[in-house]
């Protein structure tokens, strides 16, 4: 009874020292799996002039220490800490104005921009040649056919000696008709012979890059531009509408839009391309989940409007209201607008689970109502506040209370965290630009 006991005891030390290493490594993986989404660089102030005037899709880096743009076509990658330019990239020369960077996006964990680069083929067709596998009868000289006559007349039923010796004098006739026949027919088989097709290439060669940049500070190494793939199946002269990033899953959704359809594409960390639209559906916002990867996007076709989730291949409604549409996702949490004659009067959420269910519980999180038109931008800062902006104000919505930020500058941008603030002033030929916390006010 006494070993029984001692056994048990040193069973349970075993097993309470199992579950406390497990626990550990269980920690450690998540951290390294879902690490902390919270700011962690926010600039206290900084000012900088950049070169030109007519800057475009202006964006800062995760560190908050390079600004991406774009001037006249060319994108820029600018140092705020050193005040220079550190990459550019031109469009290719001699092209419409459909090709060179069609969009760019900083990745939300690393100071690395993804862009998207369009060209002409220089091989818009490729000749092949093909190998009938199938052979040819040809006839050649004349066919001389000989017509045998079946007489109308009943066969008696007794032998006649002279229609017999007839019979066979025509049997003679015959054969040497017949042997006559085939002496000229001359027939042989002939393979076909292989002949060139054009067939026609995808006319736009469209390339997805990797740019890293290193430490700001640092000025022995120069920005890494990294060719990733070709995206064969990229419709030519298409407009890329929308690019999100799930960086746990490393899948990129694109929506991309051209004179014959809209479609929705997704590119995997294999680098295989899937088309995930439906026929006819018309995409206007996307948000992919920063846990399970999960897409969740306004679809509509035809008069149909719908917020789905893109679990995989399955498609589950979240939301059939017509007046619903996607905000964004931040750390379990998917954020939904319901927008009425351009208003945000509601926002509401629901949990980012591992499994979507169709039409899930919403909860209010927020009433009232907010100017909300083409001109704002809406994002979801690392601490759950909605922030609705234009160049003139800064909507705050933190925990269902709203607050109001004036904003200075002819231009205004706020970093994907909702931290920083960058303020754009023009002066002549350059750019003043201010980098401050987003604060609102108390």
């Amino acid at each position: 009874m006494k070993k029984l006991r001692t056994v048990a005891v040193w069973t349970l030390i075993s097993l309470l020292v199992q579950y406390g290493g497990y626990s550990y490594l269980n920690r450690k993986v998540q951290q390294v799996i879902t690490p902390d989404q919270s700011p962690k660089i926010i600039t206290t102030q900084l000012k900088a002039t950049i070169p030109g005037s007519n800057l475009q899709n202006v964006q800062v880096s995760y560190a908050k220490d390079y600004i991406a743009y774009s001037e006249d076509g060319t994108l820029k990658v600018f140092n705020l800490k050193k005040q220079k330019v550190v990459f550019e990239k031109a469009p290719p020369s001699g092209n419409g104005s459909s090709l060179g960077v069609l969009t760019y996006q900083w990745l939300p964990d690393r100071n690395t921009l993804l862009y998207f680069y369009a060209k002409a083929n220089p091989n818009p067709y490729t000749l092949v040649t093909v190998y009938p596998t199938q052979t040819q009868s040809k006839t050649s000289g004349q066919t001389s056919q000989s017509t045998v006559q079946t007489p109308s007349t009943t066969v008696p039923k007794t032998e006649d000696p002279n229609e017999k010796a007839n019979s066979k004098t025509t049997d003679k006739s015959s054969n040497k008709t017949n042997s006559n026949s085939t002496t000229k027919e001359s027939t042989k088989e002939e393979t076909a012979k292989p002949y060139v097709v054009k067939r026609y290439n995808n006319p736009q060669l469209t390339e997805l890059y990797s740019l890293d940049l290193p430490d700001s500070d640092d000025d022995s190494t120069a920005p890494d531009d990294r060719f990733n793939q070709t995206i064969d199946n990229f419709p030519a002269g298409g407009k890329i509408e929308e690019c999100v990033v799930s960086t746990f899953t490393n899948l990129m959704y694109l929506t991309v839009k051209s004179a014959q359809s809209e479609l929705l594409l997704e590119i995997d960390v294999m680098k295989n391309v899937k088309t995930l639209s439906k026929s006819g559906e018309t995409i206007d916002n996307m948000a992919a989940s920063d846990r399970y990867g999960t897409l969740y996007l306004d679809s509509k076709v035809g008069s149909k409007h719908e917020v789905i989730a893109l679990d995989g291949s399955k498609r589950v409604v979240i939301s059939n209201n017509n007046s619903d549409q996607i905000l964004g996702i931040r750390d379990g949490s998917v954020y939904i607008g319901e927008i009425e004659n351009n208003r945000l009067v509601k926002i509401k959420t629901t949990d980012d689970l591992t499994h979507v269910t169709s039409n899930p519980s919403l909860d209010t999180l927020w009433e009232g109502n907010i100017p909300y038109d083409d001109s704002v931008r809406t994002l979801i800062g690392a601490d759950g506040q909605v922030i609705v902006y234009n160049d003139q104000t800064a909507n705050i919505i933190t925990k269902g209370n709203l607050s109001e930020v004036k904003l200075q500058g002819d231009e205004n941008y706020v970093s994907v965290d909702g931290a920083e603030l960058v303020q754009l002033t023009k002066n002549g030929d350059s750019t003043q630009a201010v980098l401050q916390p987003l604060k609102s006010k108390e």
